[in-house]
């Protein structure tokens, strides 16, 4: 988008967060290609390690000292899983991960737009621009996380493309070092393909125990994955189907 679009987005956001009853942003002007390319080199800013991340960028100051990013919602779209999570544990800290610019741009103008709209709330909740394939470590500490969610990740349906997929063998023993013992993994799909692969990977890993149907139906984050992104109400409006498992982060036996 050239630099006079850009000029005009900030315009119009600027103009709506001046009225007396702030309004939201509007997605329209935050549109973009709907995937991006998890290996191509992009430019970010990241910490060389979690100690050298000043979260007080992104909540209060007061948060930050007494707690620490607890949820991390990977690839978070639009944010919207962040913003109905933030009332159930406004203690807290959440954490949205977005590789594409004008979508994580979005997120951050629309807490900050709930932040004057009502004060005192969605504090805890915060939207970075960063590559988790990539730096994933940079930002988190060993056992940091008690809550990751993959809703309705890019499927990379070409089988050479298969590497991208955001569950991977790789990457797994990255979420096990980031999770702490019975932290969880959320994992929501609408592509029958991905969700075979996102558990056969997950159930082969030997940290992690996929969640039986009582204990997911007696955890209530579950229920907020299927409606609360943007890809998950589309999918309600073609009546597509969803598949939906829960992973838990066991004792590493074998030290």
């Amino acid at each position: 988008m050239s630099e006079n679009g850009d000029g005009e987005i900030m315009k119009r956001v600027h103009e709506e967060d001046s009225n007396e009853d702030v309004n939201l942003p509007k997605k329209r002007y935050y549109r973009q290609r709907a995937h991006s390319n998890p290996i191509a080199d992009h430019c970010f800013d990241y910490p060389v390690s979690p100690q050298q991340m000043d979260w007080t960028q992104e909540y209060d100051v007061s948060m930050t000292e007494q707690s620490q990013v607890e949820f991390a919602d990977i690839g978070c779209g639009y944010g919207g899983l962040l913003v109905q999570l933030s009332p159930m544990f406004p203690n807290t800290l959440m954490l949205g991960m977005e590789i594409r610019v004008k979508v994580s741009d979005y997120v951050r103008d629309r807490i900050k737009a709930l932040r004057k709209k009502h004060p005192g709330q969605f504090n805890n909740i915060a939207c970075i621009r960063s590559n988790s394939m990539k730096y994933l470590p940079n930002f988190f500490r060993k056992g940091q996380l008690s809550k990751m969610f993959f809703l309705f990740p890019d499927p990379h349906f070409k089988k050479a493309k298969h590497k991208w997929r955001i569950i991977n063998e790789t990457l797994l023993a990255e979420y096990a070092y980031v999770l702490r013992e019975d932290g969880r993994i959320y994992t929501v799909t609408d592509v029958e393909d991905l969700f075979k692969w996102m558990t056969s990977h997950l159930s082969a890993h030997p940290l992690f125990q996929r969640l039986g149907d009582e204990e997911m139906k007696a955890d209530p984050v579950v229920e907020k994955l299927f409606e609360s992104s943007e890809e998950g109400q589309k999918v309600s409006r073609n009546s597509g189907q969803k598949w939906c498992a829960v992973y838990r982060r066991i004792c590493d036996t074998s030290s």
